[in-house]
């Protein structure tokens, strides 16, 4: 039956509303200015390296395709992959009380590997990097464990609350069901929990439309009527949004880049064009007579290009030449000059897009790789206040209200700078004559809290086995037991008072 989608707020026109929204940023918009804004799927093409190919006048377009399978170079994906490889979680920690803080980052670590986000943390950082954003959802199992999965922004849209950049008013997941063929979606709202589902394999929502059709509550044994009561009271989704200081909405890592990758196959066509047709010397016969086939009329080409044999002929009248071979070198520059300005926009280091390095010193790179360390510094920054949200509802779904509400917990990440085991050395011992702390030291040298942890057991079991096996006797002791080896007398400092008078 047709669902209500006219009151606001209601079931319907959450579900109309975050619906549409979901399906529109999937393709391409062109604004009032003509300008167009690149959707989730062109997105995703570029990373995959499936750019559309450029069209030249004269030439058929499958031909040109045919080249770009041989000269197409996908470097959007590298223009994601430097910083996605540095952003690396190693644990949570806690600003509170010693005893807390060693808790709270035991039950977070367990939490964290209990949902394998160890692994699945990346697929957030590369879905964020690539789509704009990406979401975590947190939910509780039947065992009373949060359960932590990665979301997509095509599969998962959600509607801040008016006034507010955090608080998530709504949230919707709608995704085919391979099981049965239908598509299905779940609506959070802070109060309640509804589901839904429609046979259609590609819903489709009007724009301000007073019902929905073909779609229907979806129940279940525990929820006969579709919905149930929200056990977090509030919407369990957490956007991880890039480069929000360009959009609110999220700005992808290669999405100010398209038009530099679509000048780099341009130009890349056509010097694989200029390879293809003057970058051999094409040859030519002047003043010979040419045969003709008797049945078909056509003229019969009188030699075979073959480096074995040996043009000639008994006409003196012949002249044979060639044509001068296509200079490929301003073509090279060109693709050399796009590929620069790429590395520039993107803060990509130099010797990433040149694939060598000669005769470089370890600052130099240090200096080169100065903008991608700051760029990730701040995703670092942005995507840790996602995290540490995360785990604050997990602990809201394990039951644990204290922990839910600790704000001091911070996420740590592994150093994305690029440093060799010498120079972390030589920092710790530095900073330990400094007096930083052990843990803090390790903590820089770039272990997880969990190998931070075994490492101070056996750091206690070490000073143990390195302690003598008596205790340490008093002075006084010793010096009686000298005395009883030694029968010489021995003179001592009198401190009486009358015997120093």
């Amino acid at each position: 039956m047709p669902i209500d989608s006219s009151k606001v707020e209601s079931p319907g026109w959450w579900l109309a509303r975050l619906g549409k929204k979901l399906l529109d940023e999937r393709r391409d918009s062109v604004d009032s200015d003509g300008e167009t804004t690149p959707g989730l799927d062109t997105l995703q093409r570029y990373v995959e390296g499936k750019a559309p190919l450029p069209t030249l006048p004269g030439l058929d377009p499958k031909e040109v395709a045919e080249w770009m399978r041989d000269a197409r170079t996908n470097w959007t994906r590298l223009v994601v992959d430097s910083p996605a490889e540095r952003l690396r979680v190693t644990g949570f920690r806690s600003g509170g009380d010693s005893a807390r803080q060693s808790v709270a980052d035991e039950e977070a670590n367990r939490i964290w590997r209990e949902n394998a986000m160890v692994a699945d943390s990346r697929l957030v950082h590369y879905g964020a990097l690539t789509q704009r954003r990406a979401f975590v959802l947190v939910e509780r199992n039947d065992e009373g464990r949060p359960v932590m999965t990665h979301e997509t922004p095509r599969q998962v849209a959600v509607e801040r609350a008016q006034g507010s950049r955090r608080e998530l008013a709504a949230g919707l997941k709608m995704w085919r069901d391979d099981w049965t063929g239908n598509t299905r979606a779940t609506l959070w709202t802070p109060e309640r929990i509804y589901e839904f589902v429609t046979k259609s394999e590609n819903p489709v929502f009007a724009a301000r439309a007073a019902t929905i059709r073909g779609w229907d509550a979806f129940t279940v044994p525990r929820d006969r009527d579709g919905q149930r009561r929200n056990e977090l009271a509030e919407v369990p989704l957490v956007p991880f949004v890039n480069r929000r200081q360009i959009s609110p909405e999220g700005f992808a890592e290669h999405e100010d880049i398209l038009s530099v990758q679509n000048r780099i196959n341009m130009k890349l066509i056509m010097l694989v064009g200029a390879a293809k047709y003057g970058a051999f010397r094409q040859r030519y016969a002047a003043g010979l007579e040419i045969d003709q086939d008797p049945i078909t009329g056509k003229a019969i080409e009188p030699f075979k290009l073959d480096i074995q044999k040996l043009w000639t002929t008994a006409d003196v009248d012949v002249k044979f030449g060639e044509f001068s071979a296509t200079d490929l070198a301003p073509y090279v520059r060109s693709v050399e000059s796009a590929v620069q300005d790429l590395a520039a926009i993107s803060k990509t280091p130099p010797h990433y897009i040149i694939g060598a390095v000669v005769n470089v010193s370890g600052d130099a790179l240090k200096a080169a790789e100065t903008g991608l360390v700051a760029k990730v510094l701040d995703q670092c920054d942005d995507f840790g206040e996602s995290w540490q949200r995360s785990m604050r509802l997990a602990f809201k779904a394990s039951g644990d209200e204290e922990r839910a509400k600790d704000y001091t917990l911070e996420t740590v990440w592994r150093d994305p700078e690029s440093r060799t085991v010498s120079e972390l050395a030589d920092a710790a011992v530095k900073k330990q004559a400094a007096g930083v702390p052990w843990r803090q030291r390790m903590e820089d040298l770039g272990y997880t809290p969990a190998q931070i942890d075994r490492m101070e057991v056996d750091r206690a079991q070490d000073a143990m086995n390195a302690a003598p096996a008596q205790d340490p006797q008093r002075p006084d002791e010793l010096q009686a037991r000298r005395e009883e080896r030694d029968p010489r007398p021995v003179i001592r400092r009198s401190t009486d008072d009358s015997d120093a008078a």
